[in-house]
């Protein structure tokens, strides 16, 4: 069995690398390209970087000053007309940027949390979990929540640009959390999760194959991986999906499912596609993912 730190490792790796390519698709973007539209209502290609800017800031604040970090969110919850455009405002302002700028301070900000995650098994007590505005988290639960976030806002900045980007086995990380998030997405529209195991069962890009739960479940999810993914980071509406549940309560999940701890957004409306990687539509709720 992998160690913590194992695990952390490959983790984070793979952030490195999702990240790298959602930086390829910007990288060389004239500025003006920089305003175009993504799927996302009122978001620039400039408001999802500084959005994933912004956010590894407020994990590298988590990993490095937990404390700190808690007073930052006392202090939002103490304004709640702050509270309730926070996201919006922070990705608004980032936006605001020259682009340069706005890249070199994600660029900035995502190499310093990688290294603070890589550090907190040697900083922190063992088993440490680091607050978030959803739940507390592992340093790898943090890092996969990450990697998810950057993928999902990288796929909606490909939609803006009709850029095409191959599905990889970096999905595995973002299907292990839509499983493990579950509970999320019954408690986020204020139904009981049930008390039964699922099992689901995706198929990966190269063949492989994800299983989660008990082989013999009575409630089961199968089919493609990035379809689960694109349905648990709410890139795309469940009719639009190859998705197959077994059972009632597998099919109300797949109508409720999010891969964050949040509030439940208005996800995306049916648009009848067959390419899966090009969801459009309105953008699902942009809060800050929580971890298992």
């Amino acid at each position: 069995m992998a160690s913590a730190a194992d695990v952390l490792g490959e983790v984070l790796a793979d952030l490195r690398a999702e990240s790298a390519e959602a930086d390829r698709l910007v990288a060389d973007l004239p500025p003006e390209r920089w305003t175009a539209a993504t799927p996302a209502a009122g978001w620039t290609v400039a408001h999802q970087i500084a959005h994933l800017a912004w956010t590894d800031e407020q994990a590298l604040l988590a990993a490095t000053d937990p404390a700190g970090f808690r007073r930052r969110v006392e202090e939002m919850a103490a304004r709640p007309d702050a509270a309730a455009t926070f996201i919006d405002d922070s990705a608004a302002e980032g936006a605001r940027r020259p682009p340069a700028e706005l890249l070199a301070r994600w660029r900035t900000g995502r190499t310093a949390l990688a290294e603070a995650l890589a550090a907190v098994p040697a900083t922190q007590p063992p088993r440490a979990r680091l607050p978030w505005f959803g739940t507390s988290m592992s340093a790898a639960s943090m890092a996969t929540a990450r990697l998810m976030e950057t993928w999902a806002h990288g796929t909606d900045v490909a939609d803006a640009l009709g850029a095409a980007r191959e599905p990889t086995a970096r999905l595995r990380h973002i299907v292990r959390i839509g499983v493990r998030a579950r509970d999320f997405g019954y408690a986020a529209h204020g139904l009981r999760p049930p008390a039964e195991p699922f099992r689901v069962e995706v198929t990966g890009p190269g063949g492989e194959v994800w299983a989660h739960g008990p082989e013999d479940a009575a409630q089961r999810v199968t089919g493609s991986a990035l379809d689960f993914c694109l349905l648990a980071t709410q890139r795309v509406h469940r009719d639009d999906t190859g998705l197959r549940a077994e059972g009632a309560e597998a099919e109300r999940w797949l109508g409720i499912a999010q891969a964050f701890a949040g509030p439940p957004g208005t996800g995306r409306a049916p648009v009848g596609r067959t390419d899966s990687r090009k969801p459009e539509g309105p953008q699902g709720p942009r809060v800050p993912e929580g971890g298992a």
